[in-house]
């Protein structure tokens, strides 16, 4: 073979090696994009389903409750004018506030008249020292010692089957208790609390009533076991309840957590035995 015929076969050999490597390159390449391409598709995939789970959990955490319990409230708006009889709230306390769970001998076998000044007008409850002691006991305890004084009343349900005001938080947050709880007393045997009713707000824990109530403004059924201690009815001064309701409440939740648009808050409680 002369010297020219082996420098050409040298040189296809190389071209052809060339060519080899060049398609394995290629081939190298394609397979990566395809690689890639099927694991971007898996994290879109596994992305989209935890998405969907941590939707579908936070709508379960949000199930309605039934329950006129003491839940955190959030802030929401306020109406732009005030209703007629109504002032500007004072502030919500900062300083904590305790008590002493009484001895409900204080007031076993008698009735009171609570006078509930608010910033909307004056609501009068009786306390029914008869069918709920402890209850009444430790109403006239908080009355007394000022532990409701400044303090909003931080929720309003305007849903079925609930449909309260609910008082008795200094905090103003749903969160705060007198630092004491006790259990249930004169529930309702059918479940029913009419439009009047005046009753204890509790977490899903029967003995953790402590400072926080509520008032019924319209007839309203809780198919809870335990029930709610009812410890006496409004009076007079339901049409400010009853006007706060009214006006309504923004961006209800779920558990109905929201504040009344009219501010109302308590301002002073002063409590009297009532005579026979």
């Amino acid at each position: 073979m002369s010297p020219h015929a082996r420098d050409r076969a040298r040189e296809k050999r190389r071209n052809k090696k060339r060519q080899s490597v060049l398609a394995q390159r290629e081939m190298d390449s394609k397979r990566n994009k395809q690689v890639l391409g099927i694991v971007l598709v898996m994290v879109v995939i596994i992305g989209g389903f935890v998405g969907l789970t941590f939707a579908l959990n936070n709508r379960d955490k949000s199930a309605p409750s039934a329950h006129a319990s003491a839940q955190p409230t959030s802030p929401r708006p306020t109406l732009a004018h005030p209703l007629t009889g109504c002032v500007a709230p004072p502030a919500v306390p900062t300083g904590k506030r305790s008590g002493t769970l009484p001895d409900k001998k204080t007031a076993a076998g008698k009735t009171f008249i609570a006078t509930v000044t608010t910033n909307c007008g004056v609501i009068t409850f009786e306390l029914y020292g008869t069918k709920a002691p402890q209850t009444v006991a430790s109403f006239l305890s908080l009355a007394k010692s000022g532990y409701w004084s400044d303090s909003p009343c931080h929720r309003l349900t305007t849903a079925t089957p609930l449909f309260v005001l609910q008082c008795g938080d200094p905090t103003g947050t749903g969160a705060g208790t007198p630092g004491y709880g006790y259990g249930v007393e004169n529930p309702p045997a059918n479940f029913t609390y009419p439009a009047g009713t005046l009753a204890m707000a509790r977490t899903s824990d029967p003995k953790s009533n402590g400072g926080q109530f509520f008032i019924v403004y319209k007839n309203t059924t809780l198919n809870d076991p335990t029930g709610y201690s009812i410890f006496g009815r409004i009076t007079s001064g339901m049409d400010i309840v009853d006007r706060v309701a009214a006006a309504g409440a923004t961006a209800v939740d779920a558990n109905q957590n929201t504040a009344p648009l009219q501010p109302i808050s308590i301002l002073a409680v002063n409590v009297t035995e009532k005579k026979a």
